[in-house]
């Protein structure tokens, strides 16, 4: 396979293609489908094939909506001439051709419309009353009916300005009316004839310049192949899985015995002809892969915005906006090693020189890895170089792909379905009971495990299972299969396994590992357990290999069992576990998270720390430690309770010396109450007094208590 081919397969140059076919150039040859690819990327390769000698023009047809997928992956193979140019019309929008008419295309919806925005231009009218003038003005008008029904119509009244003056009539009741000026009825039929090519699918025919050899050669004939991209429907792999020995809906085999056999599989593709053409007898490949295939609306013509700047007038000086500078010696020297590298090794290419002949055997991928894998049907035909293009370098892309190709012609009706064998072979095949909690809480799958020994991946697809174990094939069910690399295996689940039953219980629990005290802060190094023991009840029959999918978390570690590394999704760890018939057996899977716990021992309350200096799972010097920092800690509260009452206390005689005040305004100076009221003002003010140097020992006291206890706590290192 040369790297033309392997260019052509990784970029999964494929389209729809239309109606090929050469003109005479001077020695054109009729090009015909030869090769078709379709990818799972959606997409297609067509490719046409033409004898012709000396310089010739190829020319194909394409639909509009196809032309952008054309300009992004037309290419052309020729072994010993090159291309010269690929040509085809332009795009010519609708907007294009009213450009530089008067009148847009939605002035052509309707007469009045039209006749409105050519105002001035002159009008003859036909038929029994002639006017000629220019236009001024058509203006709609409703009209009533003949008849009692008050059923109404609507006119539009013409008003022209004729030699005679303003004249009008009713367009509906005119027999005829043209233009004058035969240049304004030239433009209303170009915008016409514009209208109807845009509405009708019209196509655009590419010329492919061939050109003959520059070498001197004799310009003998030679073969020149042409093939392009475009959108094509998804083809789909389905398989088949006959097994030898009787199956039940269990998923077991005769007489109850687990069968660890082989499997005899057959893969075929689907795909549709819908490219708009017949294939007859072409070379067809269908590729297995993830490519990424784009588009770009490459034929749509663009503009750049420019923007606009005033008339430069005398006197006036527009610089231009200063956007850096580099130094030209250096910016020269790393262009031109820039340059030197991406030729090393490669002599320099002749403009439009055809390059040397294929060699027998295929040629390496650049990288030295294939591009493309071929399965066991073998790779396409080789393919002649490309024709060598003047321009840039391209480089080769890897990509992971399997292609299947067909090692006989084909033949597909356009709008035909056909079924295409891409595997046959006998492969390793295992029968478990797959427990998946999210699929069957209380029930294991029936399924198999199918082990791809063979040297290239399966698509993904549907597959049936049948069982041949008896005279007849016995249809048994289905199962979704996805992407099988080569030395995989798969769980493939097409029933639930009645006969066996299987009940969940999770414990979750927690164990401390380590307990420090360092710098105020108790450090917990603790360890979450979540244990989930299954209890499975086998079948009365028979044995199996049951398979328990068990939940992965993020973050936790399965410890539990310790017998090796089990299998592992991306979502579950796949525990086997094997059951007698008739019995019952049990297994724990048990995920383990370590994490810590920081408390600062200043922020808790006095029964809070003694409520941690009670777990038993505490080393005795924690708890020892902790239960001495409770009763410093409630040494405090108790301080600080003492001042919160001395406190309280206080407000209560302030408010009360306040009321007496208030009384004592309203007393006659020297009465019995006004004395009384002065002698209990003098009680309170030293009650007040006293509770100040209270508060002052209180305050002291609680002070001195929370030194103690932040001196203690900091000095506590476990």
């Amino acid at each position: 396979m040369t790297r033309a081919i392997l260019l052509a397969s990784t970029a999964l140059l494929m389209a729809a293609p239309a109606a090929f076919a050469a003109t005479g150039g001077p020695a054109g040859g009729q090009l015909a489908l030869t090769r078709v690819l379709l990818s799972t990327g959606g997409v297609g390769y067509f490719e046409y094939e033409a004898a012709v000698s000396g310089d010739a023009d190829l020319s194909l047809e394409v639909r509009r909506d196809q032309v952008d997928d054309v300009l992004k992956s037309i290419v052309v193979y020729d072994d010993k001439g090159g291309v010269g140019t690929i040509a085809l019309p332009g795009a010519e929008p609708l907007d294009t051709a009213f450009r530089e008419l008067p009148f847009s295309a939605d002035d052509l919806t309707s007469p009045a419309a039209l006749l409105n925005a050519m105002r001035g231009a002159e009008v003859t009218t036909g038929g029994s009353r002639q006017l000629t003038g220019r236009l001024m003005s058509v203006t709609e008008e409703t009209a009533r009916l003949p008849g009692n029904d008050g059923a109404t119509t609507t006119r539009h009244r013409v008003t022209l300005m004729t030699a005679d003056g303003l004249r009008q009539l009713v367009l509906e009741e005119a027999d005829a009316l043209r233009f004058t000026d035969p240049a304004v009825q030239a433009q209303i039929d170009r915008a016409l004839s514009a209208v109807a090519e845009n509405a009708r699918r019209e196509r655009r025919r590419l010329t492919v310049h061939s050109r003959a050899p520059q070498d001197g050669q004799a310009a003998g004939e030679r073969r020149v192949r042409v093939g392009f991209v475009a959108e094509m429907p998804l083809w789909k792999a389905t398989y088949r899985l006959s097994l030898g020995t009787g199956l039940g809906q269990n998923g077991q085999g005769q007489n109850g015995q687990a069968d660890k056999g082989k499997g005899a599989l057959q893969g075929w593709a689907v795909l549709e002809n819908l490219s708009g053409e017949d294939w007859r007898g072409v070379d067809l490949t269908v590729v297995s892969g993830n490519p990424v295939t784009l588009r770009q609306a490459l034929y749509t013509p663009y503009f750049v915005e420019r923007p606009e700047v005033p008339v430069e007038v005398l006197g006036r000086v527009l610089p231009s906006a200063d956007e850096g500078a580099v130094t030209l010696n250096d910016a020269r020297s790393a262009m031109r090693a820039q340059s030197e590298a991406s030729r090393a090794g490669a002599p320099p290419v002749t403009a439009m020189a055809a390059p040397p002949p294929m060699p027998g055997a295929p040629a390496p991928a650049p990288m030295g890895e294939a591009l493309a894998k071929a399965a066991p049907y073998g790779s396409a035909a080789g393919t002649p170089a490309m024709a060598a293009v003047q321009g840039a370098e391209a480089g080769a892309a890897e990509g992971a792909q399997v292609l299947f190709h067909y090692p006989q012609p084909v033949s597909v009706p356009n709008g035909g379905t056909l079924m295409m064998p891409i595997a046959a072979s006998t492969l390793p095949v295992e029968r478990v009971a797959l427990y998946q909690p999210a699929a069957d809480a209380r029930h294991p799958l029936a399924s198999l495990r199918l082990r791809n020994d063979g040297d290239t991946a399966l698509p993904p697809g549907l597959l049936t299972f049948y069982d041949r174990g008896t005279a007849n094939s016995a249809y048994v069910g289905d199962a979704r299969m996805a992407t099988l690399p080569a030395g995989e295996s798969r769980l493939l689940s097409f029933a639930v396994d009645q006969a066996v039953t299987v009940d969940r219980e999770e414990k979750p629990s927690r164990r401390l590992s380590r307990a420090t005290i360092a710098d105020g802060v108790l450090t917990l190094s603790v360890i979450d357990r979540q244990s989930t023991t299954y209890t499975v009840a086998g079948a009365p029959d028979a044995d199996r290999d049951v398979v328990i999918e068990h939940p992965r978390r993020p973050g936790w570690e399965l410890t539990e069992p310790a017998n090796g590394k089990p299998e592992a999704t991306a979502t579950a760890y796949r525990l086997p576990l094997a059951v007698p018939a008739g019995k019952t057996v049990t297994l724990t899977a048990t995920l383990e998270r370590p994490r810590q716990e920081r408390i600062v021992l200043t922020d808790l309350t006095a029964d809070q720390i003694a409520a941690r200096a009670s777990a038993p799972e505490l080393p005795a010097e924690v708890r020892q430690a902790l239960t001495t920092l409770a009763g410093l800690r409630a040494a405090v509260a108790e301080k600080e309770r003492r001042i919160a009452e001395l406190e309280h206390e206080r407000a209560e005689r302030i408010a009360d010396q306040d009321r007496l005040r208030e009384n004592l305004k309203a007393l006659p100076a020297g009465s019995d109450l006004h004395k009384r009221t002065l002698a209990k003002m003098a009680e309170a003010e030293n009650r007040l007094d006293a509770l100040a140097r209270d508060l002052t020992t209180a305050r002291s006291e609680a002070e001195a208590a929370r030194q103690t206890l932040r001196e203690r706590v900091k000095a506590l290192a476990i």
